[in-house]
């Protein structure tokens, strides 16, 4: 009876705690309460899961707060499968940040949200990952996940948050789903484990991972960085976060029970006959199994033995049962085909390339391969081959964040970004050249983050890398940060330590969808491609000899349980040490040996009055010099220029330019209170800009200490340009620089020596200034 009052938003309150409270009315009308579940978590916060309030055209809406953030996710299903047969589950999750949700306006020109961010296809990916293992094989209706950003405040992150409201608004809807899954962000500040940090403990924290476990504690995927992690350490983190996540589940099947929709009921998919299975088994079996153990075979020759397997079996089972569907007996070879790819593995404990389970394939790296090039490497690793390119610029060229996402992740601007792209060439294929997709962007995002914990934070320029992948098969990503990382070093880039990353797979048997309780599995190191088709799991995961950087991990069973999961970390940890001895042999520490094409970078220490000379009328001169030479010239203080060249040859050329521009003939030192003899060069109407010697710029003589009198423009006094008449210096202005110059002090009594300079800056008779003392006044009128 209440999950058909649910539809009608009844009064109900579930909280987590040894008591639960229903408050039921029976009078629709009066209800005012939503269904909704606190959870407390170790730490004290408190996440709120509600529901029924929002969006109830929708299969199923749930909205999950912590603090004063909040997130709304939707979940909607076609009731009948697409017309077609899908070999996958068409599942898309969409997760936008709206700057209404922060109190902020987007700062593009149409002022609202335009395409997607990096920020938030990582945010829908995460979540993609988490809930994608748990659809039933069944389940082919296109499904689509919408994330929405009601709030956001300066110190909870929606990301994981959204992980929980997925979740709950599938658990809660009719769409068949073996939910629910709880998801925390674990951090670590000194050795302590934080179950979903704060912004400001996160930027102190070492580590960033989100933990996504279903019931039972099983992890269903994996994400994170880590400013070198321990392996220990690690370990630590993902059984907390696995713990943690059971409260949300728990506090997720309250609400389910109470309030969830029936499940649809799931029609199995369309199956060839059992003889038509038998048929393909026999004809393809013994070829299949040769195929597979044929150790000669590369990715291409391999993929079109097993295709013309399929063509000729199929052909042969049809012309044999002409009245069954060709479409059938393809998906009975190709699920025959992959149980006799894995029983091989099982039964042999060797893999389709003759590798052992431990073993790695073959490696070679190079570097310093072209010379205009910063820094670049190659790396391959069997048939993944990984170009990566490292490019120098000035500070200016930082990576800035929109608004929003640097209010979520506490960064405004990066100085180091990778760039990672994935021609369609580098599976022998053709395809359209043009804006990176998710995919790119995720690996390329999980590859920054191996290496973004070895670049010092103290680096004079901006870093671009990036990663072209050649070949392709398998584990390209984490071939991206051992390329990076040589070319990193090849730049001359004085990282910590070399960082390495290697791909981990696994298979398993299981019944009924039980995967607390495998009955066998095998771990496999060095994945290839059709290895991760194949199998049950990727799990990436990358740093340097004394621990981890980064790792995700994408499971595609219904969660693994932890014991599988640390055995893959001790694996990954192993080979991640062979690779780095490899990476040794080619370069082993950071570039010392100055290439000619690398930047430079300097800085010009300068008097704050010639401030407007080096910089000229509305910057020209700065212009002047980047245009010229390609340099930039930055005001970093009062006094300090930092000049940028993008080489040695650069830079002796834009020295020569600004000692020309800076150039100043040598003049006598002026001293404080004496009066010098000035001769007028330009008429004000706000004074007289006057020279005291040819070779000084002209400073202004303001109105205001011409004469004692008032005055409101200097012709008055019967200045013209070329007069000649006696100031008093009194020192430089210390904010502007300019001279403070002063006729009228010299209207009354007589205190001082006049000090007459002819044009070129000497005494008007002998080597010494000529001192004249003045009586009067009078005297030192114009």
């Amino acid at each position: 009876m209440l999950r058909h009052i649910n539809r009608k938003r009844v009064g109900f309150r579930i909280l987590s705690g040894p008591r639960i409270h229903h408050h039921f009315h029976r009078s629709l009308s009066s209800v005012l309460e939503t269904p909704d579940v606190d959870v407390s978590l170790s730490t004290g916060r408190i996440v709120r899961i509600s529901s029924g309030k929002y969006a109830r055209f929708a299969d199923g809406c749930s909205v999950v707060s912590i603090g004063d953030t909040a997130v709304m996710v939707t979940a909607v299903a076609k009731s009948k499968p697409t017309s077609g047969s899908n070999s996958f589950l068409p599942l898309v999750v969409d997760y936008r940040q709206k700057a209404a949700a922060a109190g902020r306006i987007p700062t593009n020109f149409l002022r609202r949200e335009l395409g997607p961010s990096e920020k938030e296809i990582l945010a829908a990916r995460l979540v993609d990952r988490s809930v994608r293992p748990l659809f039933p094989a069944e389940f082919r209706s296109d499904t689509q996940l919408v994330c929405n950003m009601l709030a956001i405040d300066s110190s909870n992150l929606p990301d994981v948050q959204a992980i929980n409201a997925a979740s709950a608004a599938l658990s809660l809807s009719d769409i068949p789903w073996n939910g629910p899954i709880g998801a925390v962000r674990v951090g670590l500040v000194d050795n302590e484990v934080i179950i979903n940090p704060t912004r400001k403990e996160l930027q102190l924290s070492a580590l960033d991972l989100v933990v996504s476990a279903t019931k039972q504690n099983l992890v269903v995927m994996l994400e994170g960085r880590g400013d070198v992690v321990n392996e220990n350490e690690l370990r630590m983190a993902i059984k907390k976060g696995t713990k943690e996540a059971q409260l949300i589940i728990n506090g997720i099947e309250k609400l389910q029970k109470s309030f969830g929709k029936p499940k649809r009921t799931l029609e199995p998919l369309p199956q060839a006959e059992q003889e038509i299975e038998a048929a393909v088994r026999t004809m393809a079996e013994m070829r299949l199994r040769e195929i597979f153990r044929d150790f000669a075979h590369d990715k291409f020759s391999r993929d079109n033995a097993v295709t013309n397997t399929r063509i000729d079996t199929i052909d042969k089972v049809w012309s044999c049962y002409p009245s069954s569907d060709p479409a059938l007996i393809t998906d009975c070879f190709n699920r025959f085909a992959k149980f006799v790819f894995r029983e091989m593995v099982f039964e042999e404990n060797r893999r389709c390339d003759g590798r052992y389970l431990d073993d790695l394939r073959k490696i070679s790296c190079s570097v310093n391969l072209h010379r205009p090039l910063h820094g670049s490497a190659l790396f391959q690793r069997g048939q993944t081959q990984v170009f990566a390119t490292v490019a120098l610029d000035s500070p200016e060229s930082a990576l800035k964040l929109d608004p929003i996402t640097s209010l979520d992740t506490g960064v405004k601007s990066k100085n180091f970004f990778l760039h990672y792209e994935f021609p369609p060439y580098a599976t022998g294929e053709t395809g359209k050249i043009g804006p990176v997709g998710r995919r790119e962007i995720g690996h390329g995002a999980l590859a920054e983050k191996g290496l973004l914990p070895i670049i010092p934070n103290d680096h004079p320029f901006t870093i671009r890398l990036t990663s072209e992948v050649l070949e392709s098969n398998g584990s390209s990503s984490m071939a991206t940060v051992c390329a990076g990382s040589m070319a990193l070093m090849d730049a001359g880039i004085p990282v910590h330590e070399a960082a390495a990353g290697v791909a981990i797979g696994l298979m398993t048997k299981y019944e009924n969808n039980d995967t607390k309780h495998l009955e066998d599995y095998r771990i496999l190191t060095d994945l290839l491609g059709i290895e991760d088709y194949m199998g049950d799991m990727d799990m990436k995961v990358a740093g340097t000899r004394k621990g981890m950087t980064a790792i995700q991990a994408d499971i595609k069973v219904p969660g693994i349980p932890l014991k599988v999961v640390m055995e893959s970390l001790q694996k990954a940890m192993e080979a991640r040490f062979k690779v780095l001895d490899i990476m040794d042999q080619t370069i082993g520490t950071t570039r010392t040996l100055k290439k000619d094409c690398w930047p430079v970078t300097d800085r010009l220490q300068i008097e704050p009055h010639q401030r407007s000379k080096l910089v000229g009328p509305g910057g020209i001169n700065i212009r002047r010099l980047y245009l010229e030479t390609g340099v930039q010239l930055t005001q970093e203080d009062e006094n300090t220029f930092r000049i940028f060249a993008p080489s040695d040859a650069a830079m002796h050329e834009a020295k020569e330019y600004l000692e020309k521009l800076m150039k100043v003939d040598r003049v006598p030192e002026l001293e404080f209170g004496s009066i010098y003899t000035a001769k007028i060069v330009e008429m004000l109407d706000t004074g007289v800009m006057v020279k005291l010697y040819p070779t000084m710029p002209p400073a202004l003589l303001h109105n205001s200490q011409l004469d004692q009198r008032k005055i409101a423009h200097p012709s008055v006094l019967g200045f013209e340009v070329g007069t000649e008449i006696q100031v008093k210096y009194f020192g430089r202005d210390p904010v502007s620089g300019f001279m403070r110059l002063s006729r009228k002090v010299l209207q009354g009594p007589a205190t001082s020596l006049v000090r007459n300079l002819d044009r070129s800056g000497s005494a008007v008779s002998g080597s010494n200034p000529q001192s004249v003392p003045i009586s009067d006044s009078n005297d030192v009128k114009s």
